[in-house]
């Protein structure tokens, strides 16, 4: 049961109409009461769902009981926030992003801001519904359909992004990052991208395919720069994390890969039995194909990217994810990416060989080597040629 659900990720891979694990973290989160109107601050956020595209769902979040309080960092507390955050739906095709309606206009005007926007909407009728758990998506609470929107608030709309939004001869890849290079968020850019406000064939993009295409879309355009650096020489150890989700990233000579594997804890958020391992690895090519890892690959790599970036070099990056029975429901994939750059900013541990930075992971760590090892390609790879050349090193120079 394990390894399919950690593969399927609440996705319904293995037939059943529900996810009995979503079943069981819904039983556990109190569905506020909601009437048909509701008013509040957006975060500002917009969710565009992906059942029956091209027409889709789509439309703000807005939070029960007023404005949204600030973030924490202990999952039943942000289960309990996000409860609150109701979707309100509009049913729509995803080519009306070129000529948006006023309902879906007011969503994309909340989208442009980056803080909270004042926001009133009125349903058909009171929303009601499960609970959205996902293993990309922040959880989310009931759905209503939306009949009117009023965006009540003035939204704060960054120079850059009114720009970039009003270009429509820029494609979409290259207005991702030209955003980012201007200090936009990752979050606020999948936030452009999936209400159809940036390239030149504007469409709505699932919101969990937009925050993986923007993870992607930036990673590989500072891959391209990342390239024509140096190679890094030694080895560098960075350990940390957030949210029962550790990391230990090593940083090795050699021109650029990287390599994830992930440990997935019994009692974790997709191993509620056994434990279970998985990895994935890139060369200088970059990927061809989407990462059996799903988004988490992408979440990972970003901030390995960016400080290959500040570090101006390239290398080869071993980055072991172990995910605890802390992090026991799924609060998606911005919990890989901040965990990742928690790990990145601690001070780096320096070592003469891997075997050396790998005993030092394993302190850390609960998983010893010998259990994930044989799944690395880094690791195998970076042993044969530290063989090869002490081999080589220890013939008699005559």
């Amino acid at each position: 049961m394990a390894v399919r659900c950690i593969t399927c990720k609440g996705r319904g891979l293995c037939g059943r109409p529900v996810c009995p694990l979503l079943i069981k973290l819904e039983e556990l989160a109190a569905l506020p009461r909601i009437g048909n109107r509701l008013s509040g601050e957006s975060p500002p956020e917009v969710f565009v769902g992906r059942h029956g595209y091209p027409v889709v769902r789509a439309g703000p979040l807005v939070p029960v009981g007023g404005s949204p309080e600030q973030p924490a960092l202990d999952i039943a507390r942000i289960i309990s926030l996000r409860t609150r955050m109701v979707r309100s739906e509009l049913e729509i095709h995803v080519q009306d992003a070129k000529n948006p309606g006023r309902l879906l206009e007011s969503a994309q005007q909340i989208a442009m801001s980056s803080r909270p926007v004042e926001t009133e909407v009125s349903f058909v009728r009171p929303p009601e519904g499960r609970m959205l758990f996902d293993g990309v998506l922040s959880p989310m609470g009931p759905g209503g359909r939306i009949e009117d929107i009023d965006v009540t608030g003035n939204p704060f709309v960054p120079r850059k992004v009114d720009q970039i939004v009003g270009d429509t001869d820029v494609r979409a890849s290259s207005a991702v990052c030209e955003l980012y290079s201007s200090s936009i968020s990752v979050d606020h850019i999948s936030r452009l991208l999936s209400v159809g406000l940036l390239g030149r064939d504007r469409r709505l993009v699932p919101t969990r395919w937009a925050i993986t295409a923007s993870d992607d879309i930036i990673g590989n355009a500072m891959l391209g720069r990342i390239l024509d650096m140096p190679e890094f020489g030694g080895y560098e150890l960075y350990s940390g994390g957030i949210l029962g989700n550790h990391f230990e990233i090593i940083f090795m000579p050699g021109a650029y890969s990287f390599e994830l594997i992930e440990i997935w804890h019994p009692g974790s958020a997709w191993s509620p039995e056994h434990l279970w391992i998985g990895s994935d690895r890139e060369g200088t090519t970059g990927r061809r194909t989407y990462s059996p890892l799903a988004g988490g690959y992408y979440a990972a790599r970003l901030p390995v990217l960016e400080h290959l970036l500040r570090m101006k070099r390239q290398a080869g990056i071993l980055a072991l994810r172990e995910i605890t029975e802390e992090y026991w429901a799924p609060l998606g994939v911005w919990v890989v990416r901040d965990a990742a750059r928690a790990a990145l900013e601690s001070r780096p541990l320096r070592f003469e060989t891997l075997e050396e930075a790998i005993r030092s992971a394993e302190s850390r760590m609960r998983t010893k080597s010998s259990a994930w090892k044989h799944h690395s390609k880094s690791f195998s790879r970076q042993t044969t040629l530290s063989s090869f050349f002490a081999s080589d090193s220890s013939k008699d120079p005559r």
